[in-house]
């Protein structure tokens, strides 16, 4: 059994929609940051960046308890666990991990700071607006372009790569739809991830309420 700790948003719902993609079995810990329960001494147990998600596999490496956090890390090692959605050819497994690093060191950290600026900073300050508008749409156009030969991020098909970009691209098209204007294969790659049961499920952890 693993022990999601997670809430709603993107970085949270990569991992389970990964949980769900590979029919886990897994129990939710809602840990809602908006109230601090990051903070919290249990939870800085568990992962003492005080970030979320993190899990607790009790059935880890040598069939002990093993906490892990960071999504990207989290979206590995349960691919890796399963053999599953993470290729195990050398150039399909780099490919693939190279998309989610992607992710990890562009999409997530400029989409974050346009969210902040754009949507919560108190001051609006044009500069930082638009420096990360801008860089927003550049990341963007690198997912158009390679996505204009192929249905999803890596050659060898669905993977952990679309898992981890999906809830980023998702939340941004919502929150500033003009960064997809004019885009075609990225709307297309939207809905064909998004058609999948089982991401929509693992878009609904926590559910509300």
């Amino acid at each position: 059994m693993i022990d999601l700790y997670t809430w709603t948003t993107p970085n949270g719902r990569k991992a389970s929609i990964a949980l769900e993609e590979l029919q886990l079995p897994y129990r939710v810990h809602p840990i809602d940051i908006s109230k601090g329960e990051q903070l919290t001494p249990a939870y800085l147990a568990i992962n003492p960046n005080n970030k979320i998600p993190a899990i607790v596999d009790s059935e880890g490496p040598g069939a002990a308890p093993f906490t892990l956090f960071e999504s990207g890390a989290i979206l590995i090692y349960l691919a890796e666990k399963t053999g599953k959605l993470l290729p195990t050819d050398p150039r399909g497994r780099a490919e693939v991990i190279q998309w989610v690093m992607f992710q990890m060191g562009g999409l997530g950290p400029m989409f974050g700071q346009l969210s902040h600026f754009g949507r919560f900073a108190t001051e609006k300050i044009p500069y930082a607006i638009q420096r990360y508008t801008d860089e927003s749409k550049r990341l963007l156009g690198v997912l158009e372009r390679e996505l204009a030969g192929r249905e999803y991020l890596a050659r060898s098909g669905y993977s952990i790569a679309d898992i981890t970009s999906y809830p980023w691209v998702h939340a941004m098209g919502g929150y500033f739809p003009e960064l997809l204007q004019g885009l075609t294969h990225v709307p297309g790659w939207l809905a064909r991830v998004g058609a999948r049961p089982a991401v929509q499920r693992g878009m609904d952890v926590p559910k509300a309420g």
